[in-house]
C-alpha cells in the first residue's frame, strides 16, 4: 500500500490546496451566510461526497480522459458554474424569507437536508480545482511497485476528503457564527442572504472564466 512518506507528503500538499479558498470553500461560506450552520455543514458533507466521486473516477481511469479532453473538462466546468449561478440567483430571490426560516417556518428538515446534500454533491463533483488535482497530482503519489494501484488512489483520495471535510466545516462554522448578528434584524438577515447569493453567483462566473483554455 501507500508508504508513510508518500501519504504524509500527499496530505501536506492536499492541505495547502484545501486551505486556499476555492469553489468548495466559497460555496460553503455562501450557504452559511444565506442559510446558517446546519445548511452549511450539510453542504460540506454533500460536497465531500461529490469530491470522492472524482477520486473514484480517477482511480478507474476517467481522470485521464478529462485531463486529455478539453471538451469534457470544459463541459463539466461550465455545468458546475451554471449550477452555482442558479443557486446564487435562488438565494437572492429568497433572501426575504430567511427570517421565517430562522424561526422554524422552513421546509421539513429531512426534505431540506436531502436537497442541500444534493446541491453540495453537484458542486463537489463539478469542482474544476479538485478535478485537475486528482487527475494530475494524485497519481504521482501512487507506488506501482506496491501493487493495488486503484486501492492506493482510493486511500489517498480519502485522506484528501477527510482534510477537506474538517477545513470546509470550520469555514462554514465561522461564517455561520458571523451570521448570528445579522439574524437579530429581518433587514440585516435579508442583506446577508443577498450577499451569500451574490457570492455564489460571482463564484460561478469565476469558475466559468478560469481554467485551461485549450
Amino acid at each position: 500500500m501507500v508508504s508513510t512518506d508518500r501519504l504524509l507528503a500527499f496530505a501536506a500538499m492536499s492541505l495547502v490546496l484545501i486551505v486556499i479558498p476555492g469553489p468548495s470553500v466559497l460555496f460553503v461560506i455562501g450557504r452559511a451566510l444565506a442559510q446558517g450552520r446546519r445548511v452549511a455543514l450539510t453542504s460540506v458533507v454533500g460536497n465531500t461526497l461529490g469530491c470522492y466521486v472524482l477520486v473514484v473516477a480517477v482511480a478507474l481511469g476517467v481522470g485521464a480522459v478529462v485531463e486529455r479532453s478539453a471538451l469534457v473538462f470544459t463541459a463539466l466546468k461550465l455545468a458546475g458554474a451554471a449550477y452555482l449561478v442558479y443557486l446564487g440567483v435562488k438565494a437572492v430571490r429568497q433572501r426575504g424569507s430567511l427570517h421565517a426560516a430562522l424561526t422554524g417556518a422552513d421546509v421539513p428538515a429531512v426534505r431540506g437536508a436531502l436537497r442541500t446534500l444534493g446541491e453540495g454533491f453537484v458542486v463537489g463533483v463539478a469542482n474544476p480545482k479538485t478535478m485537475v488535482f486528482f487527475a494530475a497530482v494524485l497519481p504521482q503519489f501512487v507506488d506501482p511497485s506496491q501493487g493495488h494501484v486503484t486501492l492506493q488512489m482510493l486511500l489517498l483520495g480519502l485522506v484528501f476528503n477527510l482534510i477537506a471535510l474538517v477545513c470546509d466545516s470550520l469555514w462554514g462554522l465561522v461564517a455561520a457564527t458571523t451570521r448570528g448578528w445579522f439574524a437579530r434584524s429581518p433587514r440585516r438577515l435579508s442583506l446577508v442572504g443577498g450577499v451569500g447569493g451574490l457570492t455564489m453567483i460571482g463564484l460561478g462566473v469565476t469558475v466559468a472564466a478560469t481554467g485551461r483554455k485549450d
